[in-house]
């Protein structure tokens, strides 16, 4: 082994010593050298471990990630068909009565994507709209004619701005999620730019009483 002690020979004179940094001097065979090796190879084999570990911390953070996603869209969609429901119910234009129809069919369809990812990524898909969504459903019931077309087209222009920022940040992602993010976003957009003209539509008819 390489030590700093100095033993002598046969003949009394002092053994050379060979510090470790010079043990590549020497022949492949020595103590030495494998000790290098093996201490190489361990850092090697501790390193790429560390690095695997990393990734799989990194990959279960974003599975959680797109789990939350996932779950939330699901209620986003229950949501919607609620108040597309709501709509052809109350709404007193064919404007709003269309729009609720439009929300019906395109968030039913989503709904039924979006649980087939669900069972991708291991999540129990919500059978329910969210707290904040059975609030703003209670409220809407509540109205009729007029008011209530002016409150659902105000309530769809913010649900779809917050739905449409939400997708975009799922959308660079590369899974399951992250694809029906970027497939989805188009419809959002439509769905926004029909309820902010609706909104206007509805607007203009209570400034022209």
């Amino acid at each position: 082994m390489c030590s700093n002690s100095r033993n002598r020979n046969k003949l009394g004179a002092p053994a050379v010593f060979i510090p470790s940094s010079r043990c590549e001097a020497r022949s492949n065979g020595t103590l030495c050298d494998i000790m290098i090796r093996t201490t190489t190879m361990l850092a090697i084999a501790l390193a790429g471990t560390l690095a695997v570990t990393g990734a799989l911390a990194q990959s279960k953070s974003a599975d959680k990630a797109s789990q939350k996603f996932t779950a939330s869209a699901i209620q986003g969609d229950i949501a919607e068909v609620d108040f597309g429901k709501l709509a052809q119910e109350e709404g007193q234009s064919d404007a709003v009565k269309q729009y609720g129809a439009l929300l019906v069919k395109d968030h039913g369809d989503h709904q039924a994507k979006a649980e087939q990812v669900a069972g991708e990524l291991g999540v129990t898909p919500p059978t329910g709209s969210s707290i904040g969504a059975k609030a703003t459903y209670a409220k809407l019931k509540l109205l009729s004619g007029a008011s209530f077309d002016r409150s659902f087209a105000k309530s769809m222009v913010k649900d779809h701005q917050e739905d449409i920022k939400e997708y975009r940040k799922e959308a660079s992602k590369n899974d399951a999620a992250g694809r029906l993010a970027k497939e989805t976003l188009p419809i959002l957009e439509k769905h926004l730019q029909a309820a902010q003209s609706l909104e206007k539509q509805t607007a203009q008819k209570q400034s022209s009483r």
